[in-house]
């Protein structure tokens, strides 16, 4: 047998070695086949993390489905492996909202243990760690870097990036063919981004492109700020220095511009507003000019930037020059000549067109000084000195004058590495031998042109000589230096992307230390390459996709800087050892700064935030609420004392009477209680840092007898409230716990503990929702079966009262119950002055009556004897009710306890829960009949005739103001619903009533219940009706039939609003009543019947609308809801409340609002003018002839249909609530006699003038073009086949710019009708404007053009119709020196 060497080196057979191996592999296997069963069974967790570190991947998620038991290193390592990070180079954190806190990534806890939710989703963010991007793991494959590729042969990025949280800013505009994959860290690079605040794009590159210029940052460097002079917040020159600094020593990946910003004065709304890059860079240094003035930088920007040249003009018969010199900061180079359709294409090009004088001749012929008339002559420009640093605008916004927009250039124009500008040094015609001969034309900056005051303006001694050079000795030869001292090097492109209503900017820029390109796009900073830069050249490349012309041509170079290439003046940056000794010192503060900043940072990222809750003792009992921030590492009895402090508790409960429990602030729930956990950390307690928690803390009190009671989780708390039959009354609810599983006998037995309650005759309700009462009767049935949740309320009644054996349904327990669940609380205003009558009412306590004589003296009117006697009796009733109460129901306050003076039946009397009600309904309606009486009985007193008008009816604040045309109908919509769970606190007085919610929501069972004998709400409303009636078809008042708690007191309001005359009522009543039994019940207080005032509902910005629907209930309505009674004549059934406007065709404002007034079903519109008639003149001044006025449609702001006076309202004319018509005055008798007819309002437009006529009216008698044109030529004049029209567009007026109605409306459409495409004229009021085709538009100037354009923009804007040029309005650029803009305190 074949012997072979072991693993132990000894000799087996080749065999059992085979075997051995496959008996290895198969243990191995059985291994991981149990390890993968163990881990199906156990739970998992879903972890998605999204990589906040890089561009590229920060709109992708990594997801993780792991075991629950996985710790948390475990995760660091496998989120390491999926991004292909080095593990220990990044954080994890959790996401989702703002307070992210970091894990720990040595951490052995589990997911489970560390916060994570088996069976959701968990959000991670994967961040820098201490400022520090992620180093990426080495591919064995072999990346970029180890496939020997330099970085020339990789995809470069060179456009703008995505940014989150950038407004304004597209990020659509990059090209697919450009990669992320040059996207490198700070550390790579060696270079800073800097943070876009919202639009600050155009900021950002400016600055970078400074800070890469070494002669500017050297010298900022130099300058040495004195604190003693100036604030250092509102310091440009100083923030600029700081951000510099940071720029150079800051190992953050990007930093704020906030500083600097805030030196130039401006506000956080500045961020939001888009700027040219060209403008910031004119306006920031004039403010630094302003700034260094008195130092030694004062000269520095007119020594870098500043150039000089000559405007000139030389006479071509004499050679007499004038001129004009002048200094430039940037040469502003143009694409496209105006008119031409070719571009220029290249800088080079653009240069040679902007100094190439041009030849004043003919019109245009120049006046000559010398030979004293006008004369053929050259302007131009000489370039007479180029700056240090130059700087060139290409100037890419244009405008169009044919579409009168504002367009972006996006034609490709090159431009060169190396600029060589001395072609371009003063140009002159040699065709004229006397160019130089000329006198001073009296100018400041003007004189003639010989050599020798040349040499004198520019001498050797200014510094900046490199442009030109002069010979001092010489009249006539010009010698221009050397070509290499004219040649500039280019170091920077400014680029935008986007087009002329917005876009982005960013810098590509060249390090003068090692040669290299960078892309500074705001935060992000990556190496590019020269075929990137050319890509800014402009223009379509064709092979950038679908959309090239739209975007990626649209990125392009805008602002090109280059440096002088001189050896003797080119500066290096400085580093770090060569800084003066301010400037090291400032390193020091920052790197301090930075410092506390990580330190805090990480503070922040290990510190638990969460709700604090707590009822605080001696603060009306009210539930505080704050925010807990405890560092992790905290123990529960630091936090409690950290608690203690926050909830201002000192001095008035002892600490040790505090403890901190879980609670759920939604339910009301105290989940657990932390008993000998006093030295936990929170950390361990809370389930780890994270954004947000699941629940909430509850700091919880004793007094000192008290001991705390334990909550352990899986309990339930419930509030029990005890109820009182024979009072009426419900008790502050007991708080107790109870476990799912736990018996209704057992749970008895648990209440009989906590209220001393007997459990035999125990009735337990639940109330599960609102108002969803339910019995609980079932002895072994548990809390589960039934219902129970988290929180939980319940009613308990223990009595020997024979109300037990009554149906539930039917018992005197779910009366009360159902009542103090639809009872609400509310204020109701009274007029100011209730209408006085001639006769007194008196009325004794026991309820007798008798008439004072009409001659009786006093100072009250019958309407307020007749509230205060009714509040009397209410108040002697309540008394005799309470007769039988216990003394600490008497001490009660009434302001907490809305059931304490309830009405209820003596024990002696049958259980009949509406007796009481009963009563006070009759006592109601008698006070009713003796207003009656009042009023003067039946002989023509005020109120005699309930359909009779107030002569001085109140009118609402929507009636008075006349531009509103909201609804006056009562919004139910408006209603708010509030959990019946917070009724009542522990130690506070009698129960308040329940809020009013919803009573949809009562089971049906009760609802069916509560309503026998009455239909639905939704079931009597009347489709489409203004208003509903008060009474049935027998004439019988629908309040009689089922009547609803109603009670009401006087109410002094706290604001002292209600004194001077203005009276208050509370009034609680069941919110099912409906309005109209709501109204009767209120006769008594307002004094008149119910048809006599109107009802309006107060909303929370203090908007009244009027409540019309009498057969709707109060459901809507919640405790404490305002409502406003006001006199006048409510509406009846079929009436319906109109406003009237006036419709003004040819005023500015055409729509003008008159009155309100009713209109009635079955009203023709003859009567209804008639009615408006004197109206009108009473209150409009507007004294009008029933046939000189028409009634018509309103829609919105359009003019419609027509009203006939034969037409009847609801059979002709459909009507409804919040009905609005015009009223439109007649120059003559009405056209308009049958529905057949059309009626056009036409108007003129005569393009010789540019004017648009007044509108005229036309009436057709079909929809007939060929009629139209015939009326139209009628009036106007014009010949029938010069006559060409078009339809109007948007609502009335239809106005259009006089610059665009010629071209923009659609002339002459092909159709021989009007009610077809694309005019669809099939109602009255449509506009239609003509014109003459024969005529042409008036020919004008560019100035008048821009002028009329102001104009027509003005008109159109206050007329509120649309301008369709209206280019976004943007704040003009300034910087504030001295710390921002005075406010005007009258502006908005």
């Amino acid at each position: 047998m074949e012997m072979v060497p072991s693993e132990e080196n000894q000799l087996v057979p080749k065999e059992g070695m085979f075997w051995s191996c496959r008996q290895s592999i198969f243990d191995e296997m059985k291994k991981r086949f149990s390890q993968i069963e163990n881990a199906s069974e156990e739970p998992r967790v879903l972890c998605i993390v999204q990589d906040t570190t890089n561009a590229k991947t920060v709109n992708e998620r990594l997801t993780l489905n792991l075991p629950a038991s996985t710790t948390l290193s475990k995760l660091f390592e496998d989120v390491a492996h999926k991004a292909s990070y080095v593990n220990g180079t990044f954080d994890l954190a959790w996401g989702k909202t703002g307070d992210m806190g970091s894990l720990d990534p040595s951490s052995e806890m589990s997911l489970t243990e560390s916060g994570f939710e088996p069976g959701k989703r968990n959000f991670l963010q994967l961040t820098d760690k201490d400022g520090e991007q992620p180093r990426i793991a080495s591919d064995e494959s072999g990346t970029a870097g180890s496939s020997g590729l330099d970085d020339s042969s990789q995809e470069r990025f060179i456009g703008p990036l995505p940014r989150d949280c950038t407004v304004g800013c597209s990020s659509d505009y990059s090209s697919p063919s450009y990669s992320y994959s040059s996207i490198l860290n700070k550390s790579d690079t060696g270079y800073v981004g800097l943070v876009n605040q919202a639009m600050t794009c155009y900021l950002n590159s400016l600055l970078q492109t400074l800070f890469m210029t070494p002669e500017f940052r050297n010298a900022l460097y130099n300058w040495e700020f004195e604190e003693s002079e100036e604030d250092p917040v509102t310091s440009i020159p100083y923030q600029l220095q700081r951000l510099f600094l940071l720029l150079q020593t800051s190992k953050k990946r990007a930093i704020e511009t906030t500083d600097v910003t805030r030196s130039f004065g401006w506000d956080s709304s500045e961020a939001w507003q888009q700027h040219d890059v060209q403008e910031l860079c004119r306006v920031m240094f004039d403010a630094l000019e302003q700034k260094w003035k008195q130092t030694e930088q004062a000269d520095l920007i007119n020594q870098l930037y500043q150039g000089k040249l000559k405007d000139y003009v030389r006479c071509l018969e004499c050679g007499y020059e004038s001129w004009r010199i002048d200094t430039y900061l940037d040469i502003p180079l143009v694409i496209r000549p105006f008119g031409a359709s070719q571009a220029y294409g290249s800088v080079e090009e653009a240069l040679q067109a902007f100094v190439q004088p041009e030849t004043l001749d003919g019109a245009n012929q120049y006046f000559c000084e010398r030979c004293k008339k006008k004369c053929d002559a050259r302007k131009g420009l000489r370039f007479l000195h180029f700056p240090y640093l130059l700087t060139l605008q290409l100037k890419r916004f244009d405008f169009d004058y044919t579409t009168m927009h504002r367009i972006k250039l996006n034609d490709r124009m090159s431009f060169p590495e190396e600029l060589d500008m001395g072609p371009f040094i003063d140009v002159e015609d040699e065709k004229s031998p006397q160019t130089e001969s000329c006198t001073d034309s009296g100018a400041e900056n003007e004189g003639s042109c010989h050599s020798d005051q040349m040499s004198n303006d520019f001498s050797a001694d200014d510094g900046v000589d490199e442009g030109i050079c002069l010979d001092s000795a010489s009249s006539t030869e010009r010698v221009l230096k050397p070509k290499s001292s004219l040649t500039f090097e280019l170091f920077s492109v400014m680029v935008h992307s986007g087009s002329a209503a917005g876009g982005h900017y960013y810098a590509c820029i060249k390090s003068f230390s090692d040669g290299q390109w960078y892309s500074f796009n705001d935060q992000h900073v990556s190496k590019i390459t020269q075929e990137d830069i050319r890509k800014t050249y402009g223009g379509s490349s064709g092979s950038r996709g679908y959309y090239s012309s739209a975007f990626a041509s649209s990125t392009n170079a805008y602002m090109l800087i280059y440096r002088l290439k001189d050896p003797s003046r080119n500066a290096k940056y400085l580093d770090c050892d060569d800084f003066p000794e301010h400037i090291k010192h400032l390193v020091q503060r920052e790197k301090e700064s930075e410092e506390q900043e990580k330190r805090q940072r990480e503070i922040e990222r290990n510190t638990c935030k969460i709700k604090l809750f707590c009822m605080h003792p001696v603060k009306m009992m009210a539930m505080m609420e704050n925010k807990l921030e405890v560092h992790k590492d905290k123990t529960l009895r630091e936090a409690t004392e950290m608690a203690y402090k926050l909830m201002e508790l000192d001095g008035v409960v002892p600490l040790d009477c505090c403890r901190l429990v879980k609670y759920d602030e939604f339910h009301e729930y105290l989940e657990r209680s932390y008993e000998g956990e006093d030295d936990t950390p929170m950390g361990l307690l809370l389930g780890g840092v994270k954004s947000s928690y699941m629940f909430d803390l509850l700091l919880e009190t004793r007094r000192a007898e008290q001991v705390f009671q334990p909550y352990k989780p899986g309990e339930v708390m419930v509030k029990v409230h005890v109820v009182d039959l024979k009072t009426d009354t419900i008790a502050p609810p007991v708080s107790i716990r109870a476990y799912l599983n736990q018996s209704i006998t057992e749970f008895k037995q648990l209440i009989a503990q906590a209220t001393e309650l007997s459990a035999e005759t125990m009735r337990v309700v639940l109330e599960r929702c609102y108002n969803d009462l339910r019995l609980l009767y079932v002895p072994n049935k548990t809390l589960k079966a039934e219902g129970f949740f988290r929180s939980n309320k319940v009613f308990v009644e223990s009595s020997e009262s024979p109300d037990h054996q009554v149906t539930f349904t039917d018992s005197l327990l779910w009366k009360l119950l159902d009542r103090h669940g639809n009872t609400i609380r509310l204020f109701v205003s009274l007029p100011v002055q209730s209408p006085g009558t001639n006769r007194t009412i008196c009325q004794k306590v026991g309820g007798d009556t008798e008439e004072c004589s009409e001659g009786s003296k006093g100072n009250r009117n019958s309407v307020e004897a007749i509230l205060e006697e009714s509040t009397e009796k209410l108040k002697n009733l309540s008394l005799q009710q309470q007769q039988g109460s216990s003394t600490s129901d008497s001490q009660k306050s009434s302001d907490t306890s809305d059931f304490e003076h309830i009405e209820s039946p003596s024990p002696s009397q049958e259980p009949d829960s509406s007796s009481v009600s009963a009563v006070v309904a009759v006592d109601n309606r008698e006070l009713e009949n003796r207003i009656r009486v009042a009023s003067g009985g039946s002989d023509g007193g005020a109120y005699s005739d309930p359909e009779t008008q107030f002569p001085g009816e109140e009118r609402s604040d929507s009636e008075v103001n006349n531009d509103r045309s909201t609804s006056s109908v009562d919004s139910d919509i408006l209603s708010s619903s509030h959990s019946s769970d917070t009724l009542c606190n522990a130690d506070s007085g009698p129960i308040q009533l329940a809020n009013g919610l919803d009573s949809h929501s009562i089971t049906s069972s009760r609802r069916s219940k509560a309503n026998e004998g009455k239909k639905e709400t939704w079931d009597t409303a009347e489709e489409d009706s203004g208003t509903d009636s008060e009474y049935d078809e027998n004439g019988k008042s629908k309040a009689e039939s089922y009547y609803l708690y109603f009670r009401a007191e006087p109410y002094a309001q706290e604001d002292g609003s209600g004194e001077g005359g203005q009276k208050c009522v509370l009034v609680h009543v069941d919110k099912r009543i409906t309005l109209s039994a709501f109204k009767q019940n209120l006769e008594p207080f307002v004094g008149v019947t119910s048809t006599q005032f109107k009802v309006f509902r107060v909303y929370a910005n203090n908007q009244e609308f009027e409540s019309v629907r009498l057969n709707e209930t109060l459901s809507s309505f919640s405790d404490d809801n305002k409502i406003t009674i006001r006199l006048g004549r409510a509406l009846k059934k079929g009436e319906y409340r109109v406003k009237v406007y006036q419709l003004l065709v040819n005023d500015a404002e055409p729509c003008k609002f008159l009155i309100d007034t009713v209109f009635a079903k079955g009203m023709t519109v003859k009567q209804s003018k008639e009615e408006l008639m004197p109206q009108l003149k009473d209150q409009c001044k507007l004294d009008l002839n029933i046939d000189k006025f028409r009634l018509r449609k309103k829609t919105w702001k359009n003019p419609g249909t027509v009203f006939l006076d034969y037409h009847v309202y609801e059979e002709d004319i459909n009507i409804s609530s919040n009905w609005e018509v015009f009223l439109e005055v007649l120059d003559g008798p009405e056209k308009m006699k049958s529905m057949s007819q059309l009626a056009v309002l036409t108007r003129r437009w005569t393009p010789a003038q540019m004017k648009l006529e007044p509108f005229q009216e036309v009436v057709l008698e079909s929809s007939s073009v060929e009629e139209l044109k015939e009326k139209l030529s009628e009036i106007s004049g014009i010949p029938l086949e010069n006559l060409e029209f078009a339809k109007g567009r948007g609502t009335f007026p239809c106005d259009i710019s006089v610059l665009e109605i010629h071209q923009d409306l659609d002339w002459n459409p092909k159709v021989s009708t009007l009610n077809v495409w694309p005019l669809y004229i099939c109602d009255d009021g449509a506009v239609v404007f003509y014109r003459d085709s024969t005529e042409e538009p008036m020919e004008q100037s560019e100035d008048e053009r821009n002028e009329l354009m102001k104009k027509e923009s003005s008109r159109l804007l206050k007329t509120g119709h649309r301008v369709s040029y209206s280019p976004r309005k943007e704040k003009a650029l300034k910087i504030y020196l001295d710390g921002g803009p005075v406010k005007d305190p009258g502006q908005d």
